[in-house]
């Protein structure tokens, strides 16, 4: 019953990358301009895949949702840690870090599946060019991306129940600018093997499988491109499929950074600096790989600045 009370009234503190008074102006600034560039940036991809008819496919439709994930995921984190900043109150109540918890599992794991997924539709599009439109039908887009989101809730929902009987007893503070689960876990003095053991199980599952499965449909979609005989096939097939391999390598490369820092060094500050790489620079990105590299984004783009200014 104690630890039960304890948890109902527990703050914790999240130290961020550091406590000296003459850099938080500066990583205020630089933490505000790339939050609005991520969320201007993906909002862009989503109106102009909303827009243009000739954007209406399925691997469209799965890049708008990327796109929304990405922006939630940065909205889960950079505003409270702004908001830190702005008004030099470090603490966060356990509930709105446990939501935090919750958000910062669910919409990485989104990310991993719709990747995933975006490689089966390349797949389909390249190796099976005649039953594209059976095959990836609005009823099986709709259900897989279904799938990814239900998948998700279940295994954030899973980790969160396992952290309910938790009892703290250690000083509450985190030397991270988010909570996050692993970090969490340090402050509990309670036995927390299921909660680790499905770490371990959940990051082996949900790192390896959908990089096979994304490894696999690119090995494939090689084969088909070296028997194509057009240059100009082979060179539509590598921009689209180029864009997406670069948001893959970025995401896994960051992630897999992440897990190596946090491995390999006890500096809070480097892990940070990690993580930024990660969770903000990352979902930052992806638009600009997508618009840069893919002329059919670039045109919808153009078509609805174009709309915009003729509005005003």
């Amino acid at each position: 019953m104690e630890s039960e009370n304890q948890t109902r009234i527990l703050e914790i503190i999240l130290l961020g990358f550091s406590e000296d008074p003459e850099l938080q102006p500066f990583i205020f600034g630089l933490f505000l301009s790339m939050y609005l560039v991520t969320v201007l940036g993906n909002l862009l991809i989503i109106l102009a895949i909303i827009s243009d008819s000739h954007l209406h496919t399925p691997m469209y439709f799965f890049l708008s949702n990327l796109s929304l994930v990405d922006i939630c995921f940065s909205t889960t984190i950079v505003p409270k840690m702004l908001v830190s900043i702005h008004t030099e109150n470090k603490a966060i109540s356990y509930m709105d870090c446990l939501t935090q918890v919750y958000l910062t599992m669910f919409f990485p794991i989104l990310d991993t599946l719709l990747l995933t997924v975006m490689a089966y539709d390349r797949f389909v599009a390249i190796c099976h060019p005649l039953h594209y439109t059976i095959i990836m039908n609005p009823c099986l887009c709709g259900l897989l991306v279904f799938i990814t989101w239900f998948i998700g809730v279940m295994i954030s929902l899973l980790h969160i129940f396992l952290m309910r009987h938790l009892s703290f007893c250690r000083d509450l503070e985190i030397p991270h600018f988010f909570c996050e689960l692993t970090h969490i876990l340090k402050l509990v003095c309670s036995d927390t093997f299921l909660n680790n053991t499905l770490i371990y199980f959940m990051t082996g599952v949900l790192g390896v499988f959908p990089l096979i499965g994304i490894l696999f449909s690119y090995s494939q979609i090689a084969s088909s491109i070296r028997k194509m005989s057009s240059s100009r096939g082979k060179q539509k097939a590598f921009s689209t499929c180029g864009s997406h391999l670069s948001v893959v390598s970025l995401f896994y490369g960051t992630g897999v950074g992440v897990h190596f820092t946090s491995a390999v060094t006890h500096s809070s500050q480097k892990v940070s600096v990690a993580s930024v790489m990660y969770t903000v620079v990352t979902p930052m990105l992806n638009p600009f790989i997508y618009s840069l590299r893919n002329k059919d984004v670039k045109g919808a783009l153009r078509r609805l600045l174009s709309r915009a200014t003729s509005c005003l």
